[in-house]
């Protein structure tokens, strides 16, 4: 006999069944409320378009306009009525039309023909939307131009196009009522305001867009003389003005000295950087090996080629080791032009025949086209079978064309676009501002229109601009920013004195980012922190030819604390001693 009933995964596949099917049903019931109130809104809007169509059409024909705009009338520009708990926005815009029929502007010297209401009712709410109606309204009998001149507005891009949907916004306080009306431009880039009433130099005129620059006219209250001032309309008259906006664009302004420096080194983790060796261990370290007797009385190591890329000059040797009594190693330096290894002469690095015995070694007179790249070599001995000297570290440096960024330079920007000129008839400037870079020698600046910008520091940096990139000429000037870019632009700072440092660690080598330094020196009233990059580095610049007191922190490292020595441009390492997990 078979046992009747469902099965457990039966029940789990009809349950999902019916909760999918649930799902699917309240998503439909959801939609259906959210069709049946869009609707409802939409009809609600409707119906406030069609009273404010109604209330303009009932309206003597000279009354048919906005509060504050033109033509001038009865009619409030914008309006929030709730209705249902929903707030509705109702923009009406009364516009007179230039009728192709009997010629267009500037031939048809009464192009005020008709009027056009446009109402614009929009809400927020469910799934928001807005709802636009659009009626002509005619005189009674001819046309008129009801008094007041033409105003006609073109706006175009950097490249002379047509801008449409630009803003408009016209502020007139010289007439009586008082105009206060934004308008928008054509698919031509063009507004015709017909039946201004005349005014002298009073029109105020702002044109914007969404992501674009704006541009305006001047009062004499701003501007002694403006390049573009409010404009002036006069009776029966024609006035044309244009105004050139485009989207806006940003500068990368990026503050760097324009030499860094670069390193090869070894805590000998492994044999990776180890060209060849003889009778040593290397584990973490280089020590000689042993044989049945102890110790070796010799051995020694040679890196694998130090070939620097984008050098200017060697800086230095270093290196860390430990040589008990009995024990010694000597270093020496080894250059190449082809393929074949060469020992530099004494003549150009004293005592390298011999060895060299005290760290570090100063290789900046080393011609770099004479010793493009280099091999170093340490050489253990020792007279004692029970004791060996340790290498635990070495490295050589040489300065570079790769750029270090310098932090905190203040600088001024400024556009070459002018607004007119002061009463001393110098330019006054559209655009001018000043800024500081982060601690990474890096600022965004947004929101600018396309012009040519300089580049002027701030002269109590005490700082030289020495080049830019993109290349400007003279330095500083002229750096373009094309509409809807982003430009990268690099300003190369130099002083008489600074100091490099390298910050790593003293096993690894590794460079330790963040760490906190401290240079003060109280004679000069001189004290700066600053903290390394991710490459261990930060430069300090500019600064007296001095000593300079020197403290580092950086977590879980010892505290270093020191002097230093400066006069030109100085590089040097610093390795702090770990005490805690990495």
């Amino acid at each position: 006999m078979k046992n009747k009933g469902f099965t457990l995964i039966e029940i789990l596949v009809g349950t999902s069944i019916l909760v999918i099917v649930i799902i699917g049903l309240y998503g439909l019931f959801q939609l259906g409320i959210k069709t049946a109130g869009q609707s409802k809104a939409r009809i609600t809007a409707t119906s406030l378009a069609n009273q404010k169509i109604e209330i303009a059409k009932n309206l003597p024909y000279n009354d048919i306009g906005t509060i504050g705009g033109i033509p001038s009338g009865d009619i409030i520009e914008t309006e929030i009525i709730t209705r249902n708990n929903i707030e509705y926005t109702v923009k009406t815009t009364v516009s007179y039309v230039d009728d192709p029929a009997d010629g267009l502007t500037p031939s048809d010297l009464v192009p005020n023909d008709y009027k056009k209401v446009k109402v614009k009712v929009s809400w927020p709410s469910f799934l928001g939307g807005e709802l636009i109606l659009i009626t002509d309204i005619a005189p009674k009998g001819l046309e008129t131009t009801e008094g007041g001149g033409n105003l006609l507005i073109s706006v175009f891009d950097a490249l002379g196009a047509a801008i449409d949907q630009a803003n408009i916004h016209i502020i007139n306080t010289d007439v009586d009522p008082s105009i206060n009306v934004s308008y928008q431009t054509n698919n031509q880039g063009r507004y015709l305001v017909a039946g201004a009433p005349s005014s002298t130099a009073a029109y105020e005129i702002t044109v914007s867009k969404s992501s674009y620059s704006t541009s305006r006219t001047y009062g004499t209250e701003e501007v002694a003389n403006p390049e573009k001032p409010h404009t002036t309309v006069i009776e029966s008259m024609l006035t044309e003005i244009s105004f050139s906006i485009d989207k806006l664009s940003s500068f990368l302004i990026q503050t760097l000295s324009p030499w860094g420096s670069d390193s090869f080194s070894d805590s000998f983790p492994d044999q990776s950087k180890i060209s060849e060796m003889s009778d040593v261990i290397i584990d973490q370290e280089v020590s000689l090996a042993t044989s049945t007797e102890g110790y070796f009385s010799s051995g020694y190591l040679l890196s694998i080629p130090v070939v620097p890329e984008s050098i200017i000059n060697w800086h230095e040797f270093i290196w860390d080791d430990s040589q008990p009594s009995e024990t010694s190693i000597s270093y020496q330096v080894f250059y190449a032009t082809t393929t074949i290894w060469w020992l530099i002469p004494d003549n150009d690095l004293a005592n390298n025949s011999t060895g060299l015995e005290s760290s570090p070694v100063d290789l900046s007179a080393l011609s770099i086209i004479d010793y493009p790249k280099l091999k170093i070599k340490g050489n253990l001995a020792t007279n004692n079978t029970s004791t060996t000297p340790i290498l635990f570290n070495w490295s050589v440096s040489w300065i570079t064309e790769q750029a270090t960024p310098i932090s905190y330079v203040s600088f001024n920007l400024r556009g070459n676009k002018i607004i007119g000129t002061d009463a001393q008839e110098e330019p006054v400037y559209k655009y001018s501002d000043d800024f500081t870079t982060d601690s990474n020698g890096q600022i965004n600046i947004s929101n600018l229109e396309w012009d040519s910008y300089n580049f002027t520091i701030n002269p109590a940096e005490n700082l030289d601009l020495v080049s830019t990139i993109p290349i400007s000429d003279p330095l500083g000037q002229n750096i373009d920013l094309l509409p809807d870019t982003s430009t990268t632009t690099s300003l190369f700072l130099d002083a008489e004195n600074s100091l490099l440092l390298n910050i790593r660690d003293s096993e690894t080598l590794e460079p330790i980012f963040n760490a906190q330094i401290r240079l003060f020196n109280s004679q000069l009233e001189y004290d700066q922190t600053q903290f390394t990059d991710s490459a261990g580095k930060t430069i300090f610049i500019p600064l007296e030819t001095a000593t300079y007191s020197l403290e580092i922190q950086a977590d879980n490292y010892q505290n270093y604390s020191g002097s230093t020595s400066i006069s030109g441009d100085k590089v040097s390492t610093i390795n702090l001693i770990l005490t805690g997990p990495s």
